[in-house]
């Protein structure tokens, strides 16, 4: 029997949906466990420059967002620089309602490449970082109940797993290597709609708080100048749904163009996948 002596949660999270999930499932398995949970969020760019290392002795529930179908590939060069050490893992992916595509297939060859066993795997549901209606609120109350019996599902097999032997790697739906591309917007004529460098605008309700600084993923705000966005723009929803006053927003016709048809197509609640095979 392999032995667990620490769970880690480990997530990038721009508007906590991914957090929710994340920590849902790894506190779970750590409970049934009877062993111990931390925490370590990578969201922000100082947290970034430190790079995760595992021991083989621990059970890491990794989480990312889908941004088009993939993994965010501003988080590629960071993730190559972990170290697994032949830790357990579990990856999940948080989708808006619409698909997880490849995601969740090429989350998990990055952490089998850097190191880890992927013996589970789960895609949820979070609200839409482009929208407040698309999977409003989740996860919810139901998607937590799923999350936790995940966990006890992972913390079952654990107890079946040999300690000196190398778990089987988890199978998991999407396009093995080379994954598809990222998913493409298109307008009623079928045409690409790029919204890559589309940036949120500032309202006159701003009242220079700062808060959209301290929040953003990319670090793109000018502190001495909320309204200016010095670097890319990830398209997260953090500052526009962490903003108190509502002071952010887009007023970009392709970027509301998509937001307003995945509103109007994605309106049947989608369901959670998790594997354990």
């Amino acid at each position: 029997m392999r032995t667990i002596q620490r769970v880690q949660a480990i997530y990038f999270s721009p508007t906590g949906t991914t957090r929710r999930v994340v920590t849902a499932v790894a506190k779970g398995i750590a409970k049934a466990l009877h062993t111990t949970c931390e925490e370590y969020d990578f969201t922000l760019p100082r947290a970034r420059t430190t790079p995760l290392t595992f021991a083989d002795n621990e059970l890491v529930v990794f989480g990312t967002p889908v941004y088009a179908g993939r993994v965010p590939n501003v988080l590629l060069k960071y993730l190559d620089t972990i170290t697994g050490n032949g830790a357990l893992a579990v990856p999940v992916t948080v989708f808006g309602n619409r698909n997880y595509d490849d995601a969740l297939v090429e989350l998990r060859d990055i952490l089998y490449r850097r190191g880890l066993y992927p013996i589970a795997a789960a895609a949820f549901v979070g609200e839409h970082s482009f929208s407040r209606m698309l999977a409003k609120d989740r996860p919810d109350t139901k998607d937590i109940e799923t999350a936790t019996a995940f966990a006890l599902d992972i913390a079952a097999k654990c107890s079946t797993l040999d300690a000196k032997t190398p778990p089987p790697l988890v199978k998991v739906p999407g396009t093995p290597y080379p994954y598809r591309g990222y998913y493409t917007p298109r307008d009623r004529h079928g045409n690409p709609v790029d919204i890559r460098k589309v940036k949120p605008l500032t309202n006159d309700r701003c009242n220079d708080c700062g808060l959209c600084v301290k929040v953003c993923p990319m670090g793109s705000i000018n502190p001495d100048n909320v309204k200016e966005i010095t670097g890319i723009c990830i398209k997260c929803g953090a500052c526009i749904k962490k903003c108190p006053r509502n002071a952010k927003y887009y007023d970009d016709p392709g970027y509301l163009y998509h937001q307003h048809e995945l509103e109007e197509i994605y309106t049947e609640r989608a369901e959670n996948e998790t594997i354990g095979n």
